[in-house]
């Protein structure tokens, strides 16, 4: 099932499909490792949902909410 990365809950986990941010976070991420066919698992959110620690090859990253509307996800 398709999701957006930022309906994911602490403790689930999912498969990165897409990544369409903009190109200077989108190449950031891929600095990280976090491209198509990566699993990530979401740590934490934050006060307000503002916030999302999640975890993937061995790092934990937080990034912002508004950030990963636009990464879709399979679970």
């Amino acid at each position: 099932m398709e999701r957006r990365l930022d309906d994911l809950r602490p403790g689930d986990a999912a498969v990165v499909k897409a990544v369409n941010t903009n190109t200077h976070l989108r190449r950031r991420l891929q600095d990280f490792g976090f491209v198509p066919g990566t699993l990530v698992t979401c740590r934490y959110l934050g006060p307000g949902r503002k916030v999302a620690a999640l975890e993937f090859r061995g790092t934990v990253l937080a990034m912002r909410m508004a950030d990963l509307r636009d990464i879709r996800v399979v679970c």
